[in-house]
């Protein structure tokens, strides 16, 4: 498994493979709803160098004071699907080259991630405690007082942090999606096999 470093060279970007397990060591910054809406829709971000600093951790993290310091509780990636209605502005606004969640994001994010050059890495099979393991150190907070300790930007040291898979690529093909299409290709065989009617209708279910 290769340990990527951050910020992310154009170069590794491109050799990532829908996929692949990476870890990343260097320099993040955190971030949920508030720093989306609040990016894009008031421009109002943190004054992070955006080049140096160029990983995004979708994470509301589980913070407490440790003298004059802050410790780690807990930083178990959150959804980013739900962030898809600002996703491509905030990758095109600052040029990310890696973003980092949990389960996926939509077709507006890709094409942003395959115009700057970035990919989207997901969580699978880990814990945030886990995570929280692999950052050596808190380096700044951002809006803490007017956000709280889960929506303010946390910025993060870590090392190997992960594993994460590659589940957006620079090239704008999507894991979860293409997992979906050979799913549904691959139904009407299974059914047959399971002797369901091929007129069978199931059940819909509205959540």
């Amino acid at each position: 498994m290769r340990d990527i470093k951050l910020p992310m060279s154009a170069e590794d970007v491109a050799s990532l493979k829908l996929g692949e397990m990476i870890t990343v060591s260097g320099m993040l910054f955190t971030g949920r709803s508030r720093f989306h809406i609040r990016a894009i829709a008031d421009d109002i971000y943190p004054p992070i160098d955006y080049k140096e600093i160029n990983c995004f951790l979708h994470v509301g993290p589980v913070m407490k004071p440790n003298g004059d310091d802050w410790e780690v509780v807990s930083c178990e990636p959150t959804s980013s699907i739900r962030f898809e209605r600002y996703g491509a502005d905030v990758v095109r606004k600052f040029g990310l080259r890696t973003l980092i969640g949990k389960t996926t994001m939509g077709p507006g994010t890709a094409q942003a991630l395959k115009e700057v050059g970035g990919v989207y890495l997901s969580k699978i099979g880990l814990s945030g405690n886990a995570l929280r393991s692999k950052i050596k150190k808190i380096h700044n907070v951002y809006f803490l007082d007017e956000l709280g300790k889960t929506e303010a930007t946390w910025i993060y040291e870590v090392d190997h942090f992960g594993p994460f898979f590659v589940a957006m690529d620079s090239t704008g093909r999507n894991y979860f999606e293409e997992l979906a299409r050979e799913a549904d290709a691959k139904m009407p065989e299974i059914e047959k096999k399971l002797g369901i009617p091929e007129d069978y209708d199931y059940t819909e279910v509205n959540g």
